[in-house]
């Protein structure tokens, strides 16, 4: 089969959907790829890399015009014209864009949207929210201790004591728990907050302490427990009490990691603006949820500001500014994910009773098949 890998042109997007790695393998199982020329230059790929693996480079149009095309971010309207009518497409497609599912639909493309995968031992290996979101964890820990004018460990030195920064995380998701384990290694003290009281096991073994918050009824316990590995939007009475214990850690929190988010709805607020002016001068909040409003309201997509004396960063891609390894992570979910839709001959196929392809696909034959 013809396989097709774009440069990515959305604004900040600097990972590939392949990597000399994946096409080696897809090479191996008789596909010819091509690779448009620079489209890995910004995750530390070269044309020639690519080439010595096995792949052709080509243009956009040579790109877009193949049997599959794998990308990062969904196609642009421009893009999708440079598509064949029956073409498939595999990426991180926001099925919670209706509008993007229509156009897809539309241009007549079968289209699977790996953020779909259901949360399910089977499809770990093709599970992109946890790949990125990994990425996402280590790389707020990371900006917050560059923003951060102190020291993340205790040092004692001949000048005196620096005391250990204190860390906060609010949502102990994926990425909420590679945030614990990074500010670990950093010598920061951390506390952590999640509406699941499952996860407080997981929170204390990498040497945080959880900020536990009772649940008086049993609506409160089932929105608990979630769906699918996924929060609920949680009672209003247990949120009021949540407030009140996350307000007391936050206020003396020299670093806030926000991580919450709900699929298809608005961020949840987390940390209030009165909690910001509660904060020390000089803090930092790293606030995961930008691009869905974000957990503070005083947070600005794609933005770094300073709100009373408290540095807010809203970064809305983090896995993008570590390309190579999310890069890496993602071709290998993406690589999983079509061992489902190939024959063992290498003819493209749509599975309907395999339930992670049913999950994943989006449109096919003109029509829009996510509800």
């Amino acid at each position: 089969m013809l396989i097709g890998v774009p440069l990515e042109t959305a604004a900040g997007e600097s990972r590939v959907a392949v990597t000399p790695e994946t096409v080696k393998k897809l090479k191996a199982q008789g596909h010819t790829v091509k690779v448009q020329s620079g489209a890995g230059v910004a995750a530390s790929v070269t044309d020639e890399a690519y080439v010595a693996a096995g792949a052709e480079i080509t243009d956009q149009a040579g790109a877009f015009g193949a049997e599959l095309v794998l990308k990062v971010r969904a196609p642009v309207d421009s893009e999708l014209s440079l598509m064949d009518r029956g073409a498939a497409l595999v990426g991180m497609l926001n099925p919670f864009d209706r509008d993007n599912l229509v156009r897809m639909a539309g241009a007549g493309i079968t289209s699977f949207a790996l953020e779909a995968a259901p949360r399910t031992t089977r499809a770990q290996s093709m599970d992109v929210l946890s790949s990125q979101a990994n990425i996402a964890g280590y790389k707020a820990v990371m900006i917050a201790a560059d923003r951060y004018q102190r020291f993340f460990p205790m040092l004692m030195t001949a000048a005196g004591t620096v005391k250990a920064a204190r860390v906060v995380i609010l949502g102990v998701g994926v990425a909420g728990l590679q945030a614990i384990a990074t500010a670990k290694r950093l010598g920061a003290v951390i506390e952590a907050s999640d509406v699941r009281p499952s996860v407080k096991e997981q929170v204390e073994s990498l040497g945080a302490k959880f900020i536990d918050v009772s649940y008086d009824t049993p609506e409160e316990k089932e929105a608990a427990e979630g769906v699918g590995g996924y929060a609920k939007p949680m009672p209003q009475s247990w949120l009021d009490r949540q407030k009140i214990e996350v307000a007391k850690r936050v206020a003396a929190a020299d670093i806030v990691i926000t991580t919450a988010l709900i699929p298809g709805r608005a961020a949840p607020v987390l940390v209030t603006e009165e909690m910001v002016k509660a904060m020390k001068p000089g803090s930092v909040i790293v606030d995961l949820a930008a691009a869905q409003g974000g957990n503070c309201p005083l947070t600005e997509a794609n933005k770094v500001v300073i709100k009373h004396g408290v540095t807010l960063v809203g970064e809305t891609n983090l896995p993008a500014l570590v390309a190579a390894d999310a890069s890496a992570l993602y071709a290998r979910n993406v690589l999983d994910f079509l061992k489902l839709v190939f024959t063992k001959e290498g003819a493209f196929q749509v599975p309907m009773d395999d339930d992670i392809v049913a999950a994943c696909l989006m449109t096919q034959g003109g029509e829009v098949k996510r509800a």
